[in-house]
């Protein structure tokens, strides 16, 4: 299976869906969560779906019934342009916006996309393959402090100046192409420090978090009254991200009030606990474990 969605009905039913609204799904990947918001709207309701993988595009276009095409746009682009691509389709509002953060399960089990440490690959981890730099140049061609500078921010290592250094010293005798390469350099062991090493390789290779910043910024001023932000993030860097822009507005946190004092904030929240997979989720889905989904309406 190309991926298993996460938290689907939760997200779904988050965007409490007009069957003739306009929503958008900026994350199609295996196209789970889009199906369901397709089956739930009308002939004259529509979604626009994105993704920047042609293999996402791939296995849409081959496992998907083409009759709910006629109210389905799919967008291969990067969602920090969310806006530019909806003014381009004269789109002014959206009733909803779905996100599941998170990596498809197809780039993990994929060989050849060096995602996983799991297998031997060339250093690449990008979601485009037709442009950007590759986590092999991230390895490579960065300066140390800079290097360790990702590893602290993006994997949370507190020894990330001592991982970078030894990166360094590797590259030197040799050029770190491969996952080998890097998990040899490193002498990492420890599966969980593994995974935060691949993490924050990722999030610097795609920019994720500038394009996440981007995105819901351009999200909250298409929402249109009482439309809705469904958002499943899986660290805490995007989790903070997305609960700022729920409770204040902004990406940054910053309290926002008017002359009389009462704080400014387009966005409430559904609910101020955070909505988590169940037991039986987690044990058919293991990397569904650190997802935890917020929703926001816009006032």
């Amino acid at each position: 299976m190309y991926h298993i969605p996460v938290l689907l009905t939760e997200s779904v039913d988050g965007l409490d869906i007009k069957p003739n609204g306009t929503y958008v799904d900026v994350t199609l990947g295996g196209g789970g969560h889009s199906r369901e918001i397709l089956n739930r709207l009308n002939g004259t309701g529509h979604l626009y779906s994105f993704d920047q993988d042609e293999d996402a595009e791939k296995n849409w276009q081959t496992s998907t019934n083409a009759t709910h095409l006629k109210n389905f746009t799919f967008i291969r682009s990067n969602f920090r342009y969310l806006r530019n691509w909806m003014r381009y389709y004269g789109v002014e509002k959206i009733d909803g916006l779905l996100a599941d953060l998170g990596v498809s399960s197809h780039h993990f089990d994929d060989e050849t996309r060096g995602f996983s440490f799991r297998f031997d690959a060339p250093l690449d981890m990008r979601m485009n393959k037709r442009a950007g730099i590759t986590a092999a140049d991230i390895i490579n061609k960065y300066e140390e402090e800079k290097l360790a500078n990702v590893l602290y921010l993006y994997g949370e290592f507190k020894n990330s100046r001592k991982i970078a250094s030894a990166i360094v010293k590797e590259r030197r005798e040799k050029e770190i192409k491969t996952t080998m390469d890097l998990i040899n350099a490193t002498n990492i062991k420890d599966k969980k420090d593994l995974a935060r090493l691949f993490q924050a390789l990722r999030i610097e290779v795609n920019q994720e978090m500038e394009a996440l910043k981007d995105m819901l910024t351009d999200a909250t001023q298409l929402l249109s009254k009482n439309g809705r932000l469904s958002i499943i993030t899986y660290h805490s860097l995007e989790d903070r991200m997305v609960k700022n822009i729920i409770k204040r507005g902004n990406i940054e946190g910053t309290v926002i009030e008017d002359i009389y004092g009462k704080v400014e904030t387009p966005l409430r929240a559904l609910s101020n606990k955070v909505i988590t997979p169940n037991s039986e989720e987690i044990q058919q889905n293991p990397r569904s474990r650190s997802a935890k989904l917020r929703i926001g309406i816009k006032q």
